[in-house]
């Protein structure tokens, strides 16, 4: 008799444990689900705060130079598709802007691509896009920059920041791919208050 009190203690102390846990799980995938709804996003980068929604598929991230004090703001926007090198990373641009104004704008194609045209004006290795921005379409060469990414021109990037469609296709190991985004929805009274940055589209020229 005493031995089937202890097992019937040990059963219910295991029920009890059981639906604790549950609980702690439901409670834990609820607050998952309100920040996913809330449109966050944890940033990728030691220092900078986790992102919000910046309107459309935008995010924004804040963070502060450790040294200069300068307020820093980067605006992310990752592509609708893949690569087929990686399934598991989208290509990506980024709008960077320090202390209200506008210092860079970066593609990040998430691949291993390599110069295909003669180096810039100070020796930079480069490589050739075609880039679409709604209705209007052309080439660049954008400078390498560290992990594999490209520098963006500014005309492209105001271009993109008010733009229904973008597009920028480029060789890569597995033939020319064609990173496709939808930029419509950024808050552009937000980037201009950053960045002090305005959409413009490119002409056909």
């Amino acid at each position: 008799m005493k031995r089937m009190q202890s097992c019937q203690k040990r059963s219910r102390r295991a029920s009890a444990f059981l639906a604790c846990l549950a609980l702690t799980c439901a409670a834990a995938i609820s607050a998952l689900a309100q920040g996913g709804a809330q449109g966050g996003a944890m940033s990728p980068n030691q220092g900078e705060s986790d992102g919000v929604s910046a309107g459309g598929n935008w995010m924004e991230f804040q963070s502060e130079n450790k040294m200069t004090g300068a307020k820093r703001v980067r605006f992310e926007l990752q592509a609708n598709n893949y690569f087929k090198e990686d399934q598991d990373y989208k290509p990506r641009v980024n709008l960077i802007c320090e202390d209200g104004k506008y210092k860079i704008a970066n593609f990040n194609p998430g691949v291993r691509i390599r110069p295909n045209r003669p180096p810039g004006w100070y020796g930079q290795p480069q490589i050739e896009v075609e880039v679409r921005v709604d209705d209007v379409h052309y080439f660049k060469g954008w400078n390498w920059m560290p992990r594999q990414a490209l520098a963006m021109d500014k005309g492209t990037a105001r271009g993109m920041i008010g733009g229904q469609v973008f597009n920028i296709a480029l060789p890569t190991s597995s033939g020319r791919q064609i990173a496709e985004f939808s930029p419509a929805g950024l808050n552009t009274d937000e980037v201009r208050k950053m960045c002090d940055i305005t959409p413009k589209k490119p002409s056909r020229d």
